[in-house]
């Protein structure tokens, strides 16, 4: 790959992918799918067409993996919300690579609108979502489109698996 910044990202896309795989218990000790056919493999799609469907797909969610010094979070969500509708998938989700940090404390962060979807689907107050998935929320003025809620990429595989067993119990 001529072009550091791409091998930047691909790799960062990855690490996410195999981490996510990994802590959902859907490989073997090699990194092999249990399950080669299963949808709910986290994969990386090739990009086909105009219409980009985001980095990583972990289904419900869309993930627009980022790994770049000055994060433009609000931005990040606006592109991963495109992406999920372009993939025909309900929830978007903005994954941050955290400098010098293992995977799993890289940065997940949610629209304010994407966190209580994904909150209402799981029927859990506001107060025992945010505490039990480790959620943080940034409130920048008063334009709630610059307001967003995050956690963990750890985190967010124990909220994966929670939404995965509350839509296919």
């Amino acid at each position: 790959m001529a072009n550091p910044n791409k091998a930047k990202g691909t790799g960062w896309e990855s690490a996410v992918r195999d981490y996510l795989n990994e802590a959902l218990g859907l490989v073997d000790e090699f990194g092999k799918f249990l399950d080669v056919f299963s949808s709910l493999n986290v994969r990386r799609p090739a990009q086909e067409g105009a219409a980009d469907v985001g980095d990583v797909h972990a289904v419900p969610f869309i993930l627009e993996c980022k790994n770049v010094k000055s994060p433009a979070v609000p931005t990040f969500l606006r592109q991963a919300n495109v992406e999920a509708r372009n993939a025909g998938y309900p929830y978007g989700v903005a994954v941050v690579k955290v400098s010098r940090q293992n995977v799993r404390r890289g940065r997940v962060h949610y629209s304010v609108s994407t966190w209580t979807r994904v909150r209402r689907e799981l029927g859990m107050s506001s107060r025992a979502f945010a505490d039990r998935y480790a959620f943080t929320v940034t409130t920048r003025g008063l334009d709630t489109g610059k307001w967003y809620f995050t956690h963990e990429v750890e985190d967010f595989a124990l909220l994966l698996t929670d939404i995965r067993r509350n839509r296919h119990p």
